[in-house]
């Protein structure tokens, strides 16, 4: 969503699941971009790899639609690695969250993808016979709700993190003690994510179903965190884990701090299957790759009114362009694309006979996310080689 932070617009990711406003990946507006009144201190996330430096900055402008904020806190870290623009493949400056929901009644709407801020004093709820709404809490101002999963037949009570800024459908904290744990073997170890403290390591697999109130979806990818990567989230001792975006999407939402409570309610989205990554591969924008494109120019030589003489003659002009250029980052042991033969740091040139800067990086992780057994063609460059590489995604579970 489009920010205006000191006169200077931005875009952010909302995001429940931060307290304060954080600035990255603000290189190219730094000579415009007037950062006031800054300390030195410490964040730290998800992940395994301890704090970052940041700037502590006080009163600052900013603007979002016509919501103006003259006096608003921000953390601004520089480190090139706390960087969600590759991942996302869109232009991210920073993430927002509790500093938006708090003074407003935030309506999303996942189906018809906005996102509005309603005046609480003037906001009037539609009756809705078909929606759930449930009391919201809210501990270190990120909030929280009461649901339940089903594992192995038992049904778990769970505090979850409403988590807008996630891409899963669920995270769960693994306690074997209540079952809330993968069954048996059905699970595989993958990536998770990028926290402020690193990357995220964890269990995938499903639960049998997840309800809110009367609303139960059945066969939800979960993914069971590793404990070093989320010790700083369970300080929480109430909390069981997260509600994020895969799940999320499936309802329009409104989130209501000033009067505690958010209300869900079922879109198109609800009854569609749970996919998940089944190449093993996560991409990463990074930087660019020159591109050789070709343009057949038709022209019709002769006299139109006479049949000989007549000649369609086809010129063909190159050019090269700037594409972006997508690199394998992640690469999970014995999946499809690491017994195939690809690597780490393989640029991905085409898949499916389809180039790669053609496609958005939302677009290839989609084809990754298919039905099981489908058949998944890839050239990729290696130092400069290219090379072909056949494999078929598979179900685990």
């Amino acid at each position: 969503m489009p920010v205006e932070v000191n006169g200077v617009e931005l875009s952010f990711l909302l995001d429940s699941g931060v307290s304060k406003p954080i600035l990255f990946n603000i290189a190219n507006h730094a000579d415009s971009l007037q950062i006031n009144h800054v300390e030195i201190i410490y964040l730290r996330g998800l992940g395994g790899e301890g704090s970052i430096e940041a700037l502590k900055s006080k009163h600052n402008l900013f603007r979002i639609g016509n919501a103006i904020n003259v006096n608003q806190d921000v953390f601004v870290v520089f480190d090139n690695a706390i960087n969600f623009t590759p991942r996302l493949g869109v232009p991210i400056h920073g993430i927002i969250g509790y500093d938006v929901f708090k003074d407003f009644i935030v309506e999303i709407n996942y189906s018809k993808k906005f996102i509005k801020l309603h005046n609480p004093k003037t906001y009037v709820y539609k009756d809705c016979k078909k929606c759930e709404t449930l009391n919201l809490t809210l501990n270190q101002n990120k909030p929280y709700i009461d649901a339940s999963v089903e594992i192995n037949s038992n049904i778990i009570p769970v505090k979850l993190l409403i988590d807008s800024g996630g891409s899963d459908a669920l995270w769960l904290f693994e306690d074997e003690n209540i079952g809330m744990a993968p069954v048996g073997d059905k699970y595989f170890e993958d990536y998770l994510g990028k926290g402020l403290s690193g990357s995220v390591y964890g269990k995938r697999s499903k639960v049998t179903s997840f309800s809110l109130n009367s609303f139960k979806l059945e066969e939800v990818n979960v993914a069971f965190p590793d404990s070093i990567s989320i010790s700083i989230a369970r300080k929480f001792k109430e909390r069981s884990g997260s509600i994020s975006g895969e799940l999320l999407k499936r309802f329009n939402i409104i989130m209501d701090y000033p009067n505690g409570k958010v209300t869900f309610k079922k879109n198109g989205n609800f009854k569609s299957p749970f996919h998940y990554n089944k190449s093993g591969i996560v991409l990463e924008q990074d930087g660019i790759r020159v591109v050789k494109e070709s343009k057949d120019n038709v022209f019709f030589k002769g006299d139109k009114s006479s049949d000989t003489s007549n000649r369609i003659i086809v010129q063909t002009s190159y050019n090269y362009a700037v594409k972006p250029a997508f690199k394998i980052v992640e690469l999970r042991k014995d999946s499809p694309a690491e017994k195939a033969g690809l690597h780490l740091g393989d640029i991905v040139v085409s898949i499916n006979n389809k180039e790669a800067h053609d496609l958005s990086l939302q677009e290839i992780n989609g084809i990754f996310r298919a039905d099981d057994g489908k058949h998944i063609k890839m050239k990729v460059d290696r130092n400069g080689v290219i090379l072909t590489f056949r494999f078929v995604l598979v179900n685990l579970f």
